[in-house]
Order: structure tokens, then sequence, then C-alpha cells
């Protein structure tokens, strides 16, 4: 009797367990995907010792702080378009003594590849005139009238009072993996700085990420990464010509070369880069390119540099910046 009793027991388990398995499983509901955002705004800040734009200080070598608010629309995952304004502190022969800079444009991507295409309003306030000083045989450079400032510098250089000027800009970039990194950049201006000449830019850049094991579970991040660009510049007005020479009707700039290199580490939102930058040109084109207000000597002379003072704007420099970079969709949720 108890056979017969565990024999029924173990049939009605198998017959249970095949039941079981023929039954229909309720499907598990997958969880629903993050709702698309379109709109995002990107903003940070920088603090760093030295403000170097394509290899010539901006900020005459001393510290610069930078802002920026950046508005942003994803048309789609894989398409961008973007506006945005920044502003740096600077130390211009015209006493400008702020950058202001509005841009806007559109970033697609295609798989590896990241594109960017825009315009670029390079604005510097707070100007001041040339008055009474004969650049080009046009007095105060026709840029402004007569009024009680004056600015006469000791080196014999003389700026416009607006230097502003925009740019075009086409730039690519792209990723090979999580670690490497490789971009394109052109930018052109009909009018670069205000002086009458067209200006071409031209760079290649690099990234090297390190892994995200490098430092453990720390969170800090490195990278390292460089740049390398020609400025082409063409020939100015009459304001920076040169009376009595070849040159009276403006002077040819020097086109050069410019380079950076540099390493990066990062935690969380911040990031410290540590950078050399440099370019090749001769101090004596430097000081007719910036019109620095610091140049000194005698024996720098070039063709459209005749008096000989040299400048050190455009020479070797070492860039430490500290920034933070959030955007409202990461940061702030």
């Amino acid at each position: 009797m108890k056979k017969i009793v565990l024999l029924a027991t173990a049939l009605a388990m198998v017959s249970g367990s095949a039941l079981a398995a023929d039954m229909p499983v309720k499907a598990v509901k997958a969880p629903p995907p993050a709702p698309f955002e379109p709109w995002d705004i990107a903003f940070g800040a920088a603090l760093m010792n030295d403000y170097i734009f394509r290899g010539v200080t901006q900020s005459n070598h001393q510290p610069s702080v930078t802002a920026y608010f950046e508005p942003r629309y994803n048309v789609t995952k894989d398409l961008q378009l973007y506006i945005g304004t920044s502003t740096e502190s600077i130390s211009f022969a015209n006493r400008a003594a702020a950058e202001v800079d509005v841009y806007g444009g559109i970033r697609p991507t295609f798989g590896a590849f990241a594109f960017d295409f825009g315009v670029w309003g390079y604005l510097y306030p707070g100007g001041e005139c040339a008055d009474n000083v004969l650049t080009g045989g046009i007095p105060g450079g026709g840029v402004c009238p007569v009024s009680t400032t004056t600015i006469f510098l000791a080196d014999g250089n003389v700026m416009k009072k607006n230097v502003s000027f925009f740019e075009v800009y086409g730039k690519v970039n792209y990723t090979i993996n999580d670690n490497w990194q490789f971009g394109i950049n052109e930018y052109y201006s009909p009018n670069f700085l205000n002086s009458g000449a067209w200006g071409d830019y031209a760079s290649i850049t690099g990234k090297w990420t390190a892994p995200s094991t490098t430092f453990g579970a720390s969170g800090v991040g490195m990278y390292v990464s460089g740049e390398f660009g020609r400025q082409w510049l063409g020939t100015s007005d009459a304001f920076y010509g040169l009376p009595g020479t070849i040159f009276a009707a403006g002077i040819p700039y020097a086109s050069y070369d410019t380079w950076n290199i540099g390493i990066g580490f990062t935690y969380k939102v911040f990031t410290l880069d540590v950078r050399y930058s440099d370019t090749d040109l001769s101090k004596g084109n430097c000081n007719a390119f910036t019109s620095a207000f610091n140049a000194t000597g005698t024996t720098s002379i070039t063709p459209i540099n005749p008096g000989g003072a040299g400048s050190n704007w455009c020479g070797a420099a070492g860039i430490v910046k500290l920034s933070a970079d959030l955007t409202a969709m990461t940061n702030l949720k």
C-alpha cells in the first residue's frame, strides 16, 4: 500500500511539472526607454594663468578668467543645433579688457564622425581711439571721432578702437575607440581683427584618453592632447600701413605655424589642463601683428616692422587651466 501511495505521489509530481512547463509564461515588461530630451544647456567657467589664442597671448601673459553659456536643441540623437556666448578677460593695446564671443551652428554625427559647422563672432568692447596719431597717413585711422582720449604707445604701436570680427568654421572629429580621437579644423575670416586682412586657420588635433581603470575607483580620468595649426594672414588696410614705404597701403602680415601639447586630469565636472604652446613667429613680425603695448628693443627688424621693436606675445608659453563644465540634463537633474 505504501508503495502505491509513493508511486501515485511521484506521478502527480511529474504530471504537475509537465503541466507547468506547458503553461504560457507571463512576459516580463521591459522598463520604458528614457524619454528623448531635445533641449539642453551647457555652461561652465575657467581660470587660467594665460589666455593663449592660436599661439598668441590675449592677456599679456597674465591670468585670465572665462565663462560660457550654450543652449542646445537636439533635433535627433545625431543632430544638434546650438547657440552660445562666452567671455574672456584680455589685455589689448586699445585698452579693451574683455572678449565677448557670440556663436552658433549645427553638429551632425555620422557613426564615428562628429561634425561642427557654424559662425563665431569675436567682440571687443571698451576699445579706445588712436586719436592724433598718424597711421598710414590717416589721422586716428579714420575709425573714430576726435576725443579727449589719446593713446600714445611708447613702442610706437597703434591699434584700432574696433577690432571685432567674425569667422565661419567647420570641424570634424573621428573617434577610433574609447582611447583615441583625431580631428581637423578650419576657420576663415574676411577681416581678421578688423585689420583689413583676411585670415585662414587650419589645424589637426589628436587626443588619447587613458582607460577608466587607470586610477582605480577614484573617479579621476586622464588624457594627453595636442594640436598643430597654421594661421594664414593677408594684407592689412592703410591704418596699419607704413607711410613712405611700399607698404603704405597696408602691411602683409606674416603667416605662421603654431602648436601645443598638454596633459589633463578630470574629476566629475572639473578639468585641470597643463599645456605648452609655441609659434614660429619672429618677435618683429609678432609685434607688427599684435600691436603689443609693451614691445621693446630696436633689433627685431623685419620688412613690416622697420622700427625693430620686438614682442614676446607669440613665443613659448606654459598654460595651466582649471575649468568646470556642466550640462543641465546631466548635472542638474
